[in-house]
Order: C-alpha cells, then structure tokens, then sequence
C-alpha cells in the first residue's frame, strides 16, 4: 500500500528528477572532497539535461511523464526486428521471407552446403501447404542451363534468356555498388539483369544483358516536359546490351501507384541518368501519358518495337481488374500487333517503399494472376506467340517450377538476389540506411560493399539455384521445365483434403 500511496503523491518525473538530483549531488561530493576526477560529473550532468528536456518537451507524452525512462521505449522498438530475428523467430516464422527461405539464398551464393538435417520443420497437415509429387521413374539431366526464346514473329532480334533473371531495381534505389555486382555478376552467370524504371546507369552497362524497364516517369527517355521522347529512347534501346524493352504498366507491390524521388536523392547524376532537373522533387504519375486504353497501349508497344529496330518487347502488370486485362487481349486480336512477353508481377512482389494499403490489400496473387493471364491468352488464340514471365517471391526451385507449372515460361526475382549480395531482412529500404549498403546512397554504408566477392555470389546463387532446380523437376519425371504439369503440385485447402493445381485452376481445361 506505501508504494501505491507514494506514487499518487509524487510523479515519475519528480522522481527521476531527485534520484538525478541525489547522483549529481554525490558525484559532486567525491569530485570536492575526495578529489576524484571532474570527468565523473559528465554522466550526471548529461542525464539531468536530458530529463530536463524530456519534462520540457510537448511531442511526445511518455517522455514527458517518464523522463529518461520513456526514451527506453523507443529504442527498444527500434531494434525489435533484430531482436526478433536474431534471438526469437523459428525457421518458418519470418516476413516476408522466413529464416529458412533467407539461409537456403546464402549458402547457395556462398557455394557452400545446401542440405538440411533430420527432417522437415514445416506442418504437413497445415492448411495451405504446398508439396509436389514426385515419380518413382526419375529423368536424368545433364544440362541445367535453362533458357527460353523470347521474341515473336513480329520481333527483329529475339533474345534467348535464362529462365531466372534478376527482376527490376533501379539505381536511386540499390547502391552503385549493389547495382555494378549483380550486372556483373549477370554477365557471369549468363542471365538477364531489368534496370527498374530509373533508368540505364553507368552501372547497369558492366557487361550482363539489360532488360530496359520503361516506367510512367519514363525515365531515361523523357523530354522536359515529362513526355515520352523517341529520340532519347531510340538512343539508348539500341545500345548492344540492351536485349529487350519492358513496359511498366504496375508492379505488385503498390499497384496503381507512382513513385517519388525527393529533391535531395535526386543528385546530378541521378537527374542525368533519369534525363530530369537535378535537386528537384520528381513524382511518377500513377498511369502513362502516351496512352489511355487498350488499343493506344498495343500501338505504343510497336512503337517501342519499331524504335528499337526489333527488340521483343512486353509490358509488366499487376492484375487487379479482370476485364482490362482482357480488353489488352482483345486489342492484340484486333490491331494483329502482339508484344513479345507479358510479366505477371504477383500482389507478394517487393518494392522498397509503398503505403500499406496498397502493399497489404491491393492486386492478385502471383498464382491467381498467372493462371488468369496464361488462360486467357489460351482463349484467344495467343498463348504460343507470348511469352509469360512471373516474378514475385520466386527463390527457390519449387517456386520456380510452381510458377512454370502455372503457365510462366521465365521468372524474375528481385529480393532473392538482394539476399545473394548479403541483404539480412532489415526492414530498412525506405530510410536510406540499408546496414549492408545495398538499398542506400551513403556511401559510408555501401563502400564496405566488395563488387567483386558479391558478383560472385551472383552468380553462385543463379547456378546453385538452376542445379538445384534440374534435381528438382527430375526427381519429379520431367527432363526439361517446359514439361512440368500443374497435376504435379498439390495444395491442403482443408483438414484431411488437398487438391492438385490441376483440379484448382484447370479442371475447365481436359488435359493439363
């Protein structure tokens, strides 16, 4: 009951004061009168200051009824992610990507060991777990270089891509160095590299071969007014490592959203390489200017093909509305014109910035998209003439196969070859302080970062995956990717049920 009696009559603030008060008052004693050393009264003095301030200040009301004390509130919430990653999270409990997920990435870029022991730690019986079925006749492959030719009969210079490619990330976004290692390590490793919507940098053209992503900003090919200029993109969508042309039309991440590059990001090199007015706030609208509907997207797409000279060129989406999906379709039917390549972006896709609402409730998942796309582009005639990439949480070979399996024929991932360059999940990408330099433009972060160690691991990550990927399918009776079958991968959707993909998403379709 004294305690109770004690604190209604004074404060926590009043306390905290007289305990500092009763410090500060000691340490002076032992400074005067038993000459110690005046640096012991630095403490005292420093943490009086700060619950001066703390009772002074108006912005925040736990700080001003727990002075000192309420500051540990705040830094505790400030390393709750680390806390929880290094010290309370399970192997499977991680967002968006769990401790197992992130381990099987580095061993694989570090060439080192890729086994698990004793036995599985996912639930079986939970619903909503995936598995696939394996035969008791497995295939022997030799080759694990797995590519697709993507180009139709419209295209010029079609382009013969590794199935898993690095997806889009702008440099503004990544470090210079982050951007320089996984182009080099592209060209090592023989796959594709998309520069994201900012633009081809010095450090996109290290020698791997560009997907050049075209964005509403259309940055990199704009004149300055913001409009879409043939001259600049002509310019540079015939530069040699340039193999092919992607329009964005939304990303999984924030549909339906523009980004923005604040004034103080946007350097003299950032506004050269994005073709804008250095040290100026530059917003990306949320839909295009050199177009409106369907059929001007499909006439603005030969374009893009004409200027340069043949290069196979698709458009990247989010699926939200089914309809205007459909009306693009029907417009390819209409006007004959058909891009090269559709990129399914699934609602999980990642970004380093977006509102919550858009990131949490907006857009179809990847396997819903894809199998929407592949089966309409199926009804209207298409499906052999486009190619379908998919990206959105793809890291591992199931997700690979799984996506194939739904209908993609090549696959991007952005965050799977962030964590090869030594990404830890920080959660920090839209402060400007990724502690690993990577997703950062200080250069006190990102100078740490060795280009040609994380090249390698690159690399690594893209050949270990592959290999891993020809086991897989094998294991499953297949000899090459183009084979696998949604009969293959089942799904729980209830206690004691599972169903195949076949029998969820094509039980309309007789054989698949």
């Amino acid at each position: 009951m004294f305690h109770k009696k004690f604190l209604n009559r004074f404060t926590i603030g009043q306390i905290t004061l007289a305990l500092i008060a009763i410090y500060l008052i000691s340490t002076l004693y032992f400074v005067l009168f038993k000459q110690s050393s005046f640096f012991l009264l630095i403490v005292p003095i420093i943490l009086a200051i700060l619950a001066f301030g703390d009772i002074k200040q108006t912005r925040h009301t736990i700080r001003k009824n727990y002075p000192l004390l309420g500051r540990f509130r705040y830094m505790f919430e400030s390393i709750r992610p680390e806390m929880r990653q290094y010290f309370f999270e399970g192997e499977l409990d991680g967002k968006p990507f769990n401790r197992r997920e992130r381990s099987i990435v580095y061993q694989r870029a570090k060439n080192e060991k890729q086994t698990v022991s004793f036995g599985m730690q996912d639930d079986p019986n939970r619903i909503g777990y995936e598995w696939a079925s394996h035969s008791i006749y497995p295939k022997s492959i030799s080759n694990d270089d797995f590519r697709v030719l993507i180009g139709g009969d419209q295209c010029k210079q079609p382009y013969n891509a590794s199935i898993y490619n690095i997806s889009a990330m702008s440099y503004g976004a990544l470090s210079k160095k982050a951007i320089t290692s996984l182009n080099e390590g592209a060209k090592i490793g023989g796959f594709a590299h998309n520069t994201g919507e900012g633009g081809i940098s010095q450090y996109h053209r290290s020698g791997g071969d560009l997907i050049w992503q075209i964005g509403t900003g259309y940055f990199g090919c704009r004149d300055e007014k913001g409009f879409f200029s043939d001259v600049l993109f002509q310019e540079r969508a015939n530069y040699p490592e340039v193999k092919m042309i992607e329009l964005k039309l939304s990303q999984g991440a924030k549909p339906g959203h523009g980004g923005l590059l604040p004034a103080e990001k946007n350097t003299p090199e950032i506004a050269k390489i994005r073709s804008i007015v250095p040290h100026t706030t530059v917003h990306s609208p949320s839909s295009h200017s050199a177009f409106s509907n369907a059929t001007e997207l499909i006439h603005f797409i030969q374009k893009l093909r004409e200027l340069s000279n043949g290069k196979p060129v698709g458009f990247k989406i989010c699926i939200g509305r089914r309809d205007e999906f459909i009306d693009i379709v029907k417009a390819m039917v209409e006007t004959g014109i058909r891009p090269d390549f559709i990129t399914i972006d699934g609602a999980e896709g990642g970004t380093g910035a977006a509102p919550l609402e858009f990131i949490d409730y907006m857009g179809m998942a990847l396997s819903d998209a894809l199998v929407f796309a592949n089966k309409t582009l199926i009804e209207y005639g298409l499906r052999d003439k486009i190619r379908l990439m998919a990206s959105g949480k793809i890291i591992s070979a199931f997700d690979l196969a799984k996506a194939i399996a739904l209908g993609a024929d090549a696959c991007y991932s952005a965050r799977g070859m962030m964590f090869a360059l030594g990404c830890i999940q920080a959660l920090q990408c839209d402060s400007g302080h990724c502690p690993v330099g990577i997703a950062t433009q200080d250069e006190s972060l990102y100078k740490a970062m060795d280009i040609t160690d994380k090249r390698m691991r690159v690399a690594n990550f893209h050949k270990n995956t592959m290999k891993a990927l020809a086991e897989f399918i094998s294991a499953c009776g297949y000899e090459r990717p183009s084979d696998i079958e949604p009969r293959t991968f089942h799904k729980r959707t209830e206690h004691g049920t599972s169903k195949s993909y076949a029998e969820m998403y094509f039980s309309d379709i007789k054989k698949v």
